[in-house]
């Protein structure tokens, strides 16, 4: 028999002068980058998120919480590659994840092939199990105003169970 489970993250940050950018793992040049306790890599924390939530793992705060000093300006790379490590461990295997960053700029569509190869690196499998898109904010709240950057992810995990 096989079991399927579906998790969803989100994750937001604020952005500040001087730039760069870090998204998916990739440096972007940009005059803004994203502040948070960690290396603040929103589209990371959010397939972490994804991945904790579909092997009912918890969340990202759980496993490396900002009260923490050992977390302040963790990779968020790590934290990715430790929480698949844990959802692997549970059996659990990738069918596909489906990413979405939220930005008003810069335009992020060049660099979306390298965070596909970066992404699917941490977890060990094929791109083509990876699907990352970029949107604007359309001028409209935090994203659109360039005050803050935005992702969600979707991930399918998929595990062999013994029949009952």
């Amino acid at each position: 028999m096989i079991s399927h489970r579906i998790g969803l993250g989100t994750d937001i940050h604020r952005l500040e002068e001087p730039g760069p950018l870090l998204i998916g793992g990739v440096v972007i040049p940009h005059n803004r980058h994203a502040v948070g306790h960690s290396d603040a890599d929103t589209l990371l924390h959010a397939v972490t998120d994804a991945i904790l939530g579909a092997a009912g793992l918890g969340d990202i705060g759980q496993l490396f919480p900002d009260t923490d000093p050992a977390n302040r300006g963790r990779a968020s790379d790590d934290m990715l590659r430790r929480a698949w490590l844990m959802a692997s461990e549970q059996g659990w295997q990738l069918a596909n994840l489906d990413c979405t960053i939220h930005a008003q700029k810069p335009k992020l569509a060049p660099y979306i092939p390298e965070m596909k190869k970066r992404v699917a690196d941490i977890l060990g499998v094929s791109p083509e199990k990876i699907s990352i898109k970029a949107k604007t904010g359309e001028g409209v709240d935090a994203v659109g105003r360039e005050e803050a950057i935005a992702a969600q992810a979707v991930v399918l995990l998929w595990r062999s169970t013994a029949q009952d």
